[in-house]
């Protein structure tokens, strides 16, 4: 690609999720601060307002210029929707580079579209892996990586994950753009947000489930719901809709929103979750980005996994994250453990100072001649 050529197309930014939309804003920030031609992308994985426009608007980003709505009941159709969505857009646009986070359907479905009309593609959170191959994000992220151009490793951990596996494109670390954002955000979140005059306890642990192997088994998420019940803490839990929907269709939810015990909040915008994340004693969850909002210096909670294994080892390492599996009582112990227990976290976070987002744009210039 010539100097002329790459000048006069876009950096194509995709998102599709939540924690996407939070991650890639510091990106699409130094992108525009650069003065890149851009073109943003909603691909449609969470096709839900509060899951997804209400944070690209919280977070004063410019409104998608392609948005897809994708209802699909599969992870297969899911992904091939938006195969087919991303490969019409790339070949209308034509962009330089497609920029895409993480490890979703989206993601995946995204690079795929990309790689077979020719368009480099750059993997923001390269070289995660949990080991565990039952989780569909493994395979998502694992396949992103070995068919993109430009690797964007938060950690030297995630970096030597990819030189292991040969991967073919180009590895940088950076650290990882979620300190970014959440030390772009959190003093706007303090004078913005409302929710702790809705939250009905003083001290309280924050709680969130999603992920599929997790709500998709009834069995597992009736235990969380009963761990939570008989935490010796009161749990604020956010609960997204996946997980509501499947409590509803059980005929457990009503039975759940009568415990004292527990708060269940509708799901939050970005800057109300960062409040709570730093008003809470402490968050138990199965999301992999909240295990790195966490160590943010201006954060600094624990966190306990409610899940098997991890992608964020380097969380367990400094001493913020602890796996605690799926089992009540392991969960049950491990909470009173860590309340009782209260240990110094490190003041440094292990995913970067804050300055990701500046040296993938910088990378980007010099890759395609900007």
């Amino acid at each position: 690609m010539t100097t002329s050529e790459s000048q006069m197309k876009a950096v194509t930014v995709v998102v599709g999720t939540r924690p996407e939309i939070i991650k890639m804003a510091p990106v699409i920030r130094a992108l525009q601060k650069n003065e890149f031609p851009l073109i943003f992308v909603h691909c449609g994985q969470h096709y839900d307002y509060n899951m997804s426009q209400q944070f690209i608007e919280e977070l004063e980003l410019p409104p998608p210029d392609y948005g897809y709505k994708v209802k699909a009941y599969s992870q297969g159709a899911q992904t091939a929707r938006i195969i087919t969505h991303m490969e019409r857009l790339l070949k209308k646009t034509s962009p330089a580079l497609v920029l895409a986070e993480g490890d979703t359907n989206g993601v995946l479905a995204t690079a795929l579209a990309a790689v077979k009309r020719g368009i480099p593609v750059g993997h923001v959170e390269a070289g995660l892996r949990s080991f565990d191959l039952r989780m569909p994000e493994e395979h998502n992220r694992r396949l992103t990586d070995h068919i993109s151009t430009y690797l964007f490793a938060p950690t030297k951990n995630a970096e030597n994950n990819l030189k292991r596996e040969s991967v073919w494109g180009k590895i940088y670390a950076t650290g990882n753009t979620v300190i970014d954002a959440v030390i772009q955000h959190l003093s706007i979140a303090e004078k913005k947000s409302k929710i702790l005059e809705v939250v009905r306890f003083e001290n309280f642990v924050l709680a969130t489930a999603h992920r599929a192997e997790n709500v998709d088994d009834l069995a597992v998420l009736k235990n969380f719901m009963e761990t939570f019940a008989e935490a010796s803490q009161p749990v604020v839990y956010p609960m997204h809709p996946r997980t509501k929907k499947r409590l509803q269709q059980s005929g457990v939810y009503t039975k759940i929103k009568k415990f004292k015990n527990i708060q269940i909040l509708p799901p939050l915008g970005y800057l109300d979750f960062l409040v709570l994340m730093k008003n809470c004693e402490m968050i138990v969850t199965d999301s992999g980005g909240i295990q790195e909002e966490a160590t943010a210096p201006c954060i600094r909670k624990p966190v306990l996994v409610i899940r098997l294994s991890t992608e964020r080892p380097e969380a367990v390492k400094a001493g913020f994250a602890e796996v605690v599996g799926i089992k009540k009582q392991k969960i049950l112990k491990a909470m009173t453990r860590t309340l009782e227990k209260r240990r110094e976290l490190p003041a440094k976070s292990p995913y970067g100072n804050g300055n990701a987002a500046e040296k993938i744009v910088r990378i980007i210039k010099k890759e395609l001649t900007f």
